[in-house]
């Protein structure tokens, strides 16, 4: 049974979400403040993370963010579930690289089915081998790209980006593929924070951002050489 790290310092949301993961299958495993939930993530290689943003002692968005620096959590998937509803909380949230973002109250039977979707995504977007496209290289081991051999310092969305759109180079991906493939689904928020990834990207792609284009209207091409 996969297990789930809940991170939330409310206990009766910790009691419900124990009754509706272990229902579902899965093996819920608690913290209930940021130092125990970050240590539990090393050491329970959780296949999970539920988040809750408004911690004591160490916020949500620090937790994320030492997640993301740590080997062994680099590719965990995270689904940030809190409080904070408002538009630019969500958006800010995606564009740090959440897998998902769920707010309270929360439908039980929703999470349950956003985090099977967000398994499911993980699974079948995990590079199993290195692969090369013009000067990018991938390394799926350790989640890491390099341009000319130069390791790039990449968020995981803006990994998941890049190889995406190397693995289909010199085609256009239209940005409801690139919502799918990268965030799991397609909406307002998610293409906004789309274009913030592919702003970022683009910068520190640095003098390989050529590579990148836009198709106006549709979405972004990769190719493989830089036009003459």
């Amino acid at each position: 049974m996969s297990r789930i790290l809940v991170i939330d310092d409310e206990t009766d949301i910790a009691d419900l979400l124990a009754l509706h993961l272990q229902r579902a299958g899965f093996t819920p495993i608690f913290a209930h403040d940021g130092i125990t939930g970050l240590a539990l993530a090393k050491s329970e290689n959780p296949a999970l993370v539920l988040l809750d943003l408004n911690l004591p002692g160490i916020d949500g968005v620090r937790i994320f963010k030492e997640l993301r620096r740590e080997p062994r959590t680099l590719s965990t998937p995270v689904i940030m579930l809190t409080a904070r509803a408002r538009t630019e909380d969500r958006v800010a949230g995606l564009e740090l690289g959440a897998d998902d973002y769920v707010t309270k109250p929360f439908s039980p039977r929703e999470l349950l089915l956003r985090i099977k979707v967000v398994l499911k995504r993980s699974a079948a977007s995990a590079p199993r081998e290195s692969f090369s496209i013009g000067p990018f290289s991938f390394d799926p081991a350790t989640l890491q790209c390099y341009a000319d051999h130069i390791p790039l310092d990449l968020t995981i969305t803006e990994y998941k980006l890049l190889h995406h759109l190397c693995g289909h180079a010199d085609r256009v991906c239209d940005r409801n593929e690139l919502l799918s493939s990268v965030w799991g689904h397609s909406d307002t928020d998610n293409s906004r924070t789309l274009d913030t990834h592919i702003k970022r990207l683009r910068v520190k792609l640095g003098l390989h951002a050529g590579y990148l284009e836009t198709a106006r209207g549709t979405g972004y091409l990769l190719r493989s050489a830089p036009r003459l």
